[in-house]
């Protein structure tokens, strides 16, 4: 299958599948007399298998570690499940980073809507953010 057909069939552009074969996430085609990649069927089911491990957040170098041991003649089940723990993790750790800034933000939000611009002095930048605001407007 040439590159253009390949890349109908996988939904990807003729450059995609190029830089994946460059980065080594999918195995040099064999070429034609005329110089063309002749890629085989199987080539789809694996830039299939790449798209959605990126979607669901693997980085190129995590996909290539995988591949490698499929083309190891390996299952890559177990690899794969820690893969998708460390990325579970990661989203957990930024999920709460998130959640902290959140509440961090709507506190100053209630402290932007009782602060009045004409007691901002030029000494000071903006009191929002002024810690002594803080504890004048925050009460405890």
């Amino acid at each position: 299958m040439r590159i253009g057909d390949l890349a109908a069939t996988s939904g990807l552009t003729a450059k995609t599948i190029r830089y994946y074969e460059q980065a080594g996430l999918m195995p040099a085609a064999p070429r034609t007399s005329g110089g063309y990649r002749d890629y085989p069927a199987e080539a789809a089911t694996r830039l299939a298998f790449i798209r959605d491990a990126q979607h669901a957040g693997l980085t190129l170098a995590e996909i290539r570690s995988v591949l490698a041991l499929r083309d190891s003649g390996q299952a890559p089940c177990g690899h794969v499940t820690d893969l998708i723990d460390q990325h579970l993790e990661e989203i957990n750790r930024r999920i709460a980073e998130l959640r902290t800034t959140r509440t961090a933000l709507r506190d100053l939000a209630l402290r932007a809507a009782a602060t009045d611009p004409d007691t901002c002095t030029e000494g000071g930048i903006c009191t929002i953010f002024s810690s002594q605001e803080a504890s004048r407007l925050m009460p405890g």
